[in-house]
């Protein structure tokens, strides 16, 4: 009965609501279905409203969790940025000094803000949006781990800020410190690298990321990173204005529209130092080096004024003169950035000092394996700061043999920088057979080791003949080979191998590649048939540079010791009991106390007791 109730109750429910029926609505001047669509769009436009409000409540409520802090700085520097004429020590202080206090105080492990929750604090200024975005992926890269949203939604905010940057009508009206402009630059060209080695380890990827990798290839792309370096370089026109400068000509009217706005001037500029670095990475050493061109290698250069440029540069100077087997070059690059570093550790402090630590002692390692290769006159502070260091596997490296080949070896991994591959794998494929053949090919660090170690291995034995040559004026080539326990035709192999070693192309002037060839070994000798000549050639000592160099020293341990307070001595009591002060003398003594009964007497700054 009750199955039979159910189905009359069905078939009331479909007579009541057919089709047929008029509700009285009337119809007149709608089209069929235009009622319906009508009502569609205003329910569209009402639930965009309530979404609208309920992202405005939860941005605000989000906004609410920022330290207030953070909320005066932010503001603090939009309105630095915005201002009618912008303070460059004000936005440079409020960049370095205020982000680092805040980010130790509020975000040492956590990501600080995100650019969509303060942006009512701003205006919703695209401008400085788009800035803060970029300080914001730097903290997340040196300070937390990123993942793939982050590596993508970075790459695209640079790709937002440079367009801005290249292709806007005019000059972008933005003034930032010109360390502020090399970080933007120097960190664009971190990111990529450390995304081009995520990117080639093909083994740790899910099938997700092989997918997204897949879709996505344009992203941090080699040919991506250089158009912006190259279009940088040409909307600035930098290099004409280097050379305009170099020529004694007007640098301004050489600069054009955009390039003699600082802006411009220093994004440019800083972009050939980006291009240095990532022809280093790629392997390319001669393109690297021809980025300099227009560049001097000097105290008044531009780079300069930023610590971390001018430690950066010089070291990927020095690295490519050693790949190239320019190794006098690349002693005289590292002996300036080594010695500007011992000097400048006694005044700086923080994170950026600790990195540019880390970069000299791959500068150390670097040295010691051109000093075994090549040696020559190096400053004693470098050269006992360098034996500190890795004294084990210099003296290796300078016994030469086979040994030495594991200490070279050591050496080069701990200086040279992470090399990259301009082609990522191919993910796109989706063929498990190609990135195995990927995966099967040599990395870009081992394959420029094995390229080092090739040029290096004909020189290990000349350490060895040296040793011996330095005994002798005049020796045969059959007393030599038994010296060396081998044939006298290897012998002459090893005499003609350190005679090209013994001539390096050595830069005198003009570009970075050009140069002379001239003698670097202290010893030269010359081979008729079977007897070799031997004239050792002995630099003297430069008595100047010694003397001035040990005389500063003394000016300043001087002026230490005259600038610190003199100690007070102690009281003691006199006959009549009362405490009295010792008499404090003008000169300190410098003598030994003298000893009584086998005790040392005591003295108070030259006074016995």
């Amino acid at each position: 009965m009750a199955s039979q109730h159910y189905n009359n109750l069905e078939e009331d429910e479909e007579d009541a609501f057919d089709d047929t029926m008029d509700f009285g609505v009337q119809q007149t001047g709608y089209e069929p279905g235009q009622y319906n669509e009508a009502e569609s769009q205003a329910y569209a436009q009402q639930q965009r409203i309530a979404e609208a409000a309920a992202a405005q409540a939860q941005a605000l409520e989000a906004l609410a969790t920022v330290p207030e802090p953070v909320k005066k700085y932010i503001i603090h520097l939009h309105a630095l940025l915005n201002a009618a004429n912008p303070s460059l020590p004000e936005i440079q202080a409020a960049y370095d000094q205020g982000w680092n206090r805040l980010t130790e105080k509020f975000f040492q492990k956590a990501e600080w803000p995100e650019a969509e929750i303060i942006a009512p604090l701003v205006n919703h200024d695209e401008i400085f949006l788009t800035l803060y975005r970029e300080l914001y992926f730097r903290h997340v890269f040196a300070r937390l781990q990123p993942d793939l949203d982050d590596r993508f939604h970075s790459y695209e905010n640079y790709c937002s800020l440079f367009n801005l940057i290249l292709n806007s009508p005019g000059p972008v009206p933005l003034t930032l410190p010109i360390d502020w402009l090399y970080n933007i630059v120097d960190e664009f060209v971190y990111q990529y690298t450390s995304f081009a080695l995520w990117r080639g380890k093909v083994s740790n990827k899910s099938e997700d990321e092989k997918v997204v990798l897949a879709e996505s290839g344009h992203i941090w792309s080699c040919y991506s990173v250089l158009n912006v370096l190259y279009s940088l370089i040409q909307k600035s026109k930098i290099q004409d204005q280097l050379s305009a400068a170099q020529k004694g000509e007007d640098v301004e009217a050489a600069g054009g529209e955009y390039g003699s706005i600082l802006l411009y001037h220093h994004l440019g500029y800083f972009s050939i130092l980006g291009l240095l670095r990532v022809h280093v990475l790629l392997g390319d050493y001669t393109l690297a080096l021809s980025m300099l061109d227009g560049i001097d290698l000097n105290k008044k250069a531009l780079f300069t004024r930023v610590t971390s440029a001018h430690v950066g540069t010089y070291y990927y100077t020095a690295f490519s003169y050693m790949m190239l087997g320019r190794y006098p070059d690349a002693i005289r690059a590292l002996s300036h950035i080594l010695f500007f570093v011992l000097r400048l550790k006694h005044f700086q402090r923080g994170s950026q000092f600790d990195q540019i630590n880390k970069t000299a002692d791959r500068m150390y390692a670097l040295m010691a394996i051109c000093q075994a290769l090549c040696p020559s006159k190096m400053d004693e502070g470098i050269s006992t700061a360098m034996k500190e260091k890795f004294g084990d596997q210099f003296a290796k490296m300078v016994h030469g043999g086979e040994d030495s080949l594991p200490a070279f070896q050591e050496m080069f991994i701990h200086g040279a920088p992470r090399f990259i591959s301009p082609n990522p794998p191919p993910y796109e494929t989706e063929s498990p057979e190609a990135l195995d053949a990927y995966s099967a090919l040599p990395e870009p660090s081992s394959h420029q080791l094995s390229l080092f170690l090739s040029t290096v291995t004909p020189q290990l034995s000349t350490s060895n003949l040296r040793s011996f040559l330095r005994l002798y004026t005049t020796l045969g080539t059959e007393k030599l080979a038994g010296f060396l326990k081998v044939d006298e035709e290897e012998v002459l192999e090893m005499l003609m191998t350190a005679k090209g070693a013994a001539r390096k192309f050595t830069w005198v002037e003009g570009g970075l590649l050009e140069g002379e060839v001239v003698g670097v070994s202290d010893i030269n000798f010359g081979i008729d048939e079977t007897h070799v000549t031997v004239a050792e050639s002995k630099t003297s000592r430069r008595y100047a540079d010694f003397f001035l160099r040990h005389g500063l020293k003394f000016a300043d341990v001087y002026s230490n010791l005259h600038a610190k307070p003199l100690p007070i001595p102690k009281l003691r009591a006199n006959a009549n009991g009362a405490a009295s002060a010792a008499p404090v003398p003008a000169v300190i003594a410098t003598a030994t106390p003298a000893a009584v009964n086998g005790a040392p007497k005591a003295v108070v700054w030259g006074t016995s007791a």
